[in-house]
């Protein structure tokens, strides 16, 4: 899809949504009555409300200002090191595909609540979704949280600006909250929690190897592809050198040189080298 597709990724999407979050945040107290025509409500979009599949993202719970900025402040900082970490085509997937399943949710929600409710309002009215209060961009940002979690556990936060604490531990604290809510929860609790992090869900457990994610890990190839790439030459013109006997592709053109993924650091060795060679740790 990267290939095909990836030219059309949006930079800097955390900035874009956390805007858009602000200007809910600033209407809740400026025009509140504004909010009903923005909210995620599958019954009035399929009246012709379109807007709403878009609109609810700009829905902002009313929180104190301090509360507001602090969110602001994280999530920009989580979202934005996620996006250089993974790129920006995997976190515009990631993020865009929440919000579908939120979507989704909604409707497969509406749907059986029709289902099962549906003589009531056999009179006309619509059935509205919006005093669950659980289809809201809240858990979009919960699932950037979670992805940073995974992504950079050992990295150490400051809980109330005072206590040290790996982002891991925070992680596993949301992971219990999410899985109370949906073991304890109403069936609207629990589509609206699963729909909201199913992105998270299939992200990361789609993939064989975290690993290949980590920062560490990333740098150790961009490394490796540097010294690997075609421009590092050696003082003679050759581009490969075995680290045992210091034969080259110039010695012998049939000779095959390969890097030890066992070594610290990237030692390149010859095809008779390669098996035999004791690891550099």
């Amino acid at each position: 899809m990267e290939k095909k597709i990836g030219r059309y990724a949006i930079s800097n999407l955390t900035l874009y949504l956390l805007l858009a979050y602000g200007i809910g945040y600033i209407t809740r107290f400026l025009m509140p009555e504004l909010l009903q025509w923005m909210t995620l409500e599958p019954g009035l979009i399929l009246k012709g409300q379109i807007w709403r599949l878009v609109s609810w993202i700009f829905v902002a719970p009313a929180d104190k200002p301090i509360y507001f900025l602090l969110m602001v402040w994280l999530y920009y900082s989580l979202g934005t090191t996620l996006e250089r970490t993974w790129g920006t085509f995997r976190y515009n997937v990631y993020i865009i595909s929440g919000m579908l399943f939120t979507v989704i949710g909604a409707f497969i929600l509406y749907g059986i609540l029709c289902t099962t409710y549906g003589a009531a309002f056999a009179g006309g009215q619509t059935l509205l979704l919006t005093g669950s209060g659980l289809f809201s961009v809240s858990y979009i940002y919960m699932s950037i949280f979670l992805a940073f979690a995974v992504t950079y556990p050992d990295m150490e936060v400051l809980l109330y600006f005072i206590i040290p604490i790996k982002m891991k531990w925070m992680g596993l604290v949301y992971g219990v909250m999410i899985l109370y809510g949906i073991v304890s929860g109403t069936m609207v609790t629990r589509i609206a929690i699963i729909a909201s992090v199913l992105n998270f869900i299939i992200f990361f457990l789609s993939t064989r190897n975290l690993s290949r994610y980590s920062p560490k890990e990333r740098a150790r190839k961009a490394k490796f592809k540097q010294q690997s790439s075609p421009h590092m030459k050696y003082a003679n013109g050759a581009k490969h050198r075995c680290a045992v006997c210091g034969r080259t592709e110039l010695d012998d053109p049939c000779l095959e040189f390969r890097f030890c993924s066992k070594c610290n650091g990237n030692y390149e060795y010859c095809q008779d080298h390669l098996f035999t060679h004791e690891h550099v740790k």
